[in-house]
């Protein structure tokens, strides 16, 4: 089977971008930490990546990583934005900046 690397390319440029905020918990003392991607799908990926290799992938969290080990950690998606197709990958990372920003003011709040 003869994999077609053009069409690859196409697709990967054509595909839905969807960003977001997401939370990583730490299910062993209630700890989290609010981060942003404009690639959630990448995101969440690496995360799952880094708990099969135990490897983590924050240094704001390796502490409680080593003392509760990588299973004790979920990944959990806040809120979603798909990049619009006038937006550049520049303001898509912008709108995403803020939704961040919003989600660390609404934290603070609780």
């Amino acid at each position: 089977m003869e994999i077609d690397k053009k069409e690859l390319r196409e697709k990967y440029k054509n595909r839905i971008c969807t960003g977001g905020v997401y939370c990583i918990k730490c299910k062993g003392n209630s700890d989290y930490w609010l981060r942003s991607a404009t690639d959630l799908q990448g995101a969440k990926n690496r995360f799952e990546f880094s708990v099969k290799t135990n490897s983590c992938l924050d240094l704001h969290m390796k502490k409680d990583w080593a003392l509760f080990g990588p299973e004790s950690f979920v990944f959990d998606v806040l809120e979603e934005i798909q990049k619009k197709e006038t937006q550049t990958n520049k303001e898509f990372a912008s709108d995403v900046a803020v939704l961040l920003e919003l989600w660390l003011e609404k934290t603070k709040e609780e």
